[in-house]
């Protein structure tokens, strides 16, 4: 499955509750897919696939917090919206902290989850656009000379070309330059839009700086 279609992925070993939870998403206009382990989801999941998780803490095999971890390894940034029971609350607390979306204790309201569901999605659409400017931004920055990426470092740090080309042992012209090219290069228009470039590509979250060293 790979037509952008945001999914969510139920993984819960009962039966009944994964196909309750599929009609509740199909009424409401959503793709699932469900999965009665963490393994078998492991297996199958296509890494583009847009959506969100609904994880339940007790699976067979591998729990949930395992599978949790197991996706934060592979780089499965999919928001984990966990379900639990009342015995395990504290694990589902820890996977919050650990970096779930949010949890619910079984049994749950169908339109509170809908709506967390919605949000969860909404934040993955979120993300997923901003590692796609990330990527492209990547690909400009790559295009730039050793010496021009270190006059952009330079730049968006704030330091004026003067003292960028005593630094460097080199004119003030010659900085000029270099940084009329970077501009050009990145398609930039300004300082500030270069500093925002360079914030882009600043470690966040689900994300790595590009292109170090």
């Amino acid at each position: 499955m790979s037509d952008g279609q945001a999914t969510v992925f139920i993984i819960d070993n009962d039966s009944s509750l994964r196909e309750s939870l599929q009609w509740l998403l199909e009424a409401a206009g959503i793709v699932s897919i469900g999965f009665p382990t963490g393994a078998a989801f492991l297996a199958a999941v296509d890494r583009s696939r847009a959506g969100c998780v609904l994880l339940d803490v007790r699976l067979p095999g591998m729990s949930g917090v395992v599978l949790q971890e197991a996706m934060q390894r592979a780089g499965l940034r999919l928001p984990v919206i966990v379900m639990t029971g009342f015995a395990d609350v504290d694990t589902a607390v820890r996977m919050l902290k650990a970096g779930a979306f949010d949890f619910f204790e079984k049994p749950f309201t169908d339109q509170v989850l809908l709506e967390r569901i919605e949000q969860a999605i909404a934040v993955d659409a979120t993300r997923r656009a901003a590692r796609a400017r990330r990527d492209a931004l990547a690909i400009r920055l790559a295009c730039l000379t050793a010496r021009e990426r270190e006059v952009f470092e330079q730049v968006v740090h704030g330091k004026a070309n003067k003292v960028v080309a005593y630094e460097f042992g080199i004119s003030e012209k010659t900085v000029e330059v270099h940084r009329a090219r970077v501009m050009h290069k990145l398609g930039a228009t300004s300082l500030a839009e270069l500093v925002r470039m360079d914030l882009l590509v600043q470690p966040a979250g689900d994300s790595f700086r590009p292109l170090q060293g």
